[in-house]
């Protein structure tokens, strides 16, 4: 069996090709055409990438009420890879107002390019294709600026008090939008806050941008901050305006407030004793410094992989030939190969390289009860198994001894795991990292246990990656993300960010083992990042742990 384990640990060749630089994506869209006569659209962008030839969602845009020609504020971070063709397609939804999921959304049209064609022109427009394939008035508007080195982030939390008032039967109903002015003379949106409603002294909610984003590491770079009263026509009206620097903003970096009167210029023109429509208050400025994944690992931080084998009784009886447990003398069945390809790449990451790995829905000796979560080497105490080739054979051990049965519940197996990560949160420290991997030949049946033990282990130092092996319909574990693109709990509660990653083994099955775990993988990264970040804690300096922490071969 290890000449198995060696041919498909040799074909790995992943992440040779490492991030050339991070990309912002900027949307603006004119002329899309109205619902019917009665009401306007409220566009939303959803951008999708191709990954061996799926379209896979990665994020979207707000939606912006009433409006035909939008300008988002939502900026797409992507990583740029010179020597990969990164195909992107922007979708573009008719919202439906009661619902901001797609359930009841209208699908109105979709471009497709690669993210290269839109870096080498730094301005990208189209004419959006509509559904049937024909070119629809509407042209989209996409603007790339690489991420220059700083990659530190601004905390801001604005107010403003006695604004003008522009409604006759209630207050004005407010909303700030800050603009960049570019080199070109030309101003860029860099954010707009939401609408605080029939109040004149808004206390608008802190938001984050990137230095890049806001002034391009200029600090002294004019920016452009206009105060609207928001209408539900779309027809905003304008209260006033101010100008300010990053410079000035950081004022507020020791808790000082720094304030600009809001300027209306016609009034200014018009009115003998005009003061101001109002001043805008900056209560708080932070700076973020970010921290990259190398930061982390380089710091000391471990990451700690769990592997989850499904042995229910649907993958047939692993002695017939046509079980997905069938260990076949010269060739790994899909379970192994899902196993390997990314064990391979987690283990470089763990210094003792010990595995825990457990399996589900099986009855198991000496008794044969049901165990959703029991140690594939039969030692509770000690699930662990040295390196990934222990795995492999402490699976292929186990398999004549079980019986498979049911049903698939994989909520047990992540409480367990998240029980070992939640000890690492009192440490308050980067050290270790938790990955489980769970593979499953079938749509698990606690769904609504698992959807409650992923928003809990949400808030905790871990990932979920979930292969689903052999040829049933996984269009249900879609489920694990929400329509909205965010998954909830049956309460209601909605995870504290996106730690699943759901991939159908069949979509690989003609690629190499670097695909699939490349697949999987690539958002790990950002998950370690945005927890240690979100937490405010910092990697070790490498001079801190070395003593301490003695490396694997």
């Amino acid at each position: 069996m290890s000449d198995i384990y060696e041919s498909a640990a040799n074909s790995l060749g992943l992440f040779s090709s490492p991030c050339l630089t991070k990309v912002e994506l900027r949307l603006t869209c004119k002329g899309i055409s109205d619902r019917d006569a009665l009401s306007k659209p409220d566009p939303c962008f959803i951008l999708k990438m191709q990954s061996h030839g799926q379209w896979m969602e990665v994020d979207r845009t707000e939606v912006i009420r009433s409006c035909v020609n939008p300008t988002y504020s939502k900026v797409f971070t992507l990583d740029f890879y010179f020597e990969e063709v990164q195909r992107l397609r922007f979708e573009l939804y008719d919202i439906n107002s009661s619902h901001n999921g797609l359930k009841e959304a209208t699908f109105l049209g979709s471009v497709e390019c690669t993210l290269g064609q839109i870096i080498s022109q730094r301005k990208l427009s189209k004419a959006l294709l509509r559904p049937g394939g024909t070119v629809g008035k509407a042209i989209i508007t996409i603007t790339a600026e690489e991420l220059t080195g700083n990659d530190d982030y601004i905390e801001l939390s604005f107010s403003a008090r006695k604004l003008d008032d522009k409604d006759f039967f209630s207050k004005s109903d407010p909303f700030l939008e800050i603009y960049r002015l570019n080199d070109d003379a030309t101003l860029q949106l860099v954010y707009r806050t939401e609408t605080v409603m029939n109040n004149l002294n808004p206390v608008w909610k802190t938001f984050k941008v990137s230095l890049n984003s806001l002034c391009s590491g200029d600090h002294e770079r004019k920016l452009q901050c206009t105060v609207w009263d928001w209408d539900s026509n779309g027809k905003h009206d304008y209260i006033g305006e101010f100008e300010a620097t990053f410079k000035e903003m950081r004022g507020a970096i020791d808790g000082r407030q720094v304030q600009w009167p809001c300027i209306n210029p016609k009034y200014k023109v018009k009115k003998k004793n005009y003061k101001n429509s109002g001043i805008v208050i900056l209560n708080q400025c932070k700076i973020i410094k970010m921290h990259s994944f190398l930061d982390y690992i380089m710091g000391g931080c471990q990451i700690q992989f769990t592997v989850a084998i499904d042995f229910t009784a649907s993958n047939g009886d692993p002695r017939n030939s046509c079980s997905l447990h069938y260990i076949h003398p010269y060739q790994p069945n899909e379970y192994l190969k899902a196993l390997v390809a990314v064990g391979e790449i987690c283990q470089d990451y763990d210094s003792d390289k010990m595995f825990p790995a457990f399996g589900f829905g099986a009855r198991i000796p000496p008794d044969f009860k049901v165990s959703h979560d029991f140690a594939v080497n039969f030692n509770e105490e000690n699930p662990e198994c040295a390196g990934i080739q222990g795995v492999v054979e402490a699976y292929q051990a186990c398999l004549p001894k079980l019986q498979l049965y049911g049903p698939t519940n994989i909520a047990p197996i992540i409480q367990k795991v998240a029980n070992s990560a939640s000890q690492e949160v009192h440490t308050k420290e980067a050290m270790q990292y938790f990955i489980l991997l769970i593979l499953t030949d079938g749509v698990i049946t606690d769904m609504a246990d698992t959807r409650e033990a992923i928003v809990q282990a949400s808030h905790l130092p871990m990932s979920v990656i979930i292969v689903g092996v052999g040829n049933a319909d996984f269009s249900d574990m879609q489920m694990l993300d929400g329509d909205d693109g965010i998954l909830r709990s049956p309460k209601g509660e909605p995870v504290l960010r996106d730690i699943v990653q759901f991939v159908p083994f069949r979509n690989f099955k003609h690629a190499s083992p670097a695909a699939l775990a490349k697949s999987v993988l690539a958002e790990v990264p950002n998950q370690v990042v945005d927890y240690y970040n979100s937490k405010g804690i910092k990697p070790k300096v490498p001079s801190e742990y070395q003593s301490s922490r003695p490396f694997g071969p």
